[in-house]
């Protein structure tokens, strides 16, 4: 049983860039949308879904960190 890191291909590291840009944008259009809006409920759901965003970003950067 191999027990190390496996590379990744360029396939995949072009999949992981673009999920990352992907994610970045949706962390920055739901955090700007969270101050734009007045309604403090809707204001705090949309900083929800930027936070959930972020995770995703964060666990997609830290898989990509480990296979370095």
């Amino acid at each position: 049983m191999n027990t190390s890191k496996s590379e990744l291909t360029a396939r995949n590291l072009a999949i992981l860039n673009d999920q990352l840009g992907s994610e970045a944008l949706l962390v920055h259009k739901f955090a700007q949308a969270a101050q734009s809006i007045q309604d403090q409920k809707i204001s705090s759901e949309l900083s929800a879904i930027s936070n959930l965003h972020r995770k995703h970003y964060d666990t997609l950067l830290n898989y990509l960190n480990s296979h370095q």
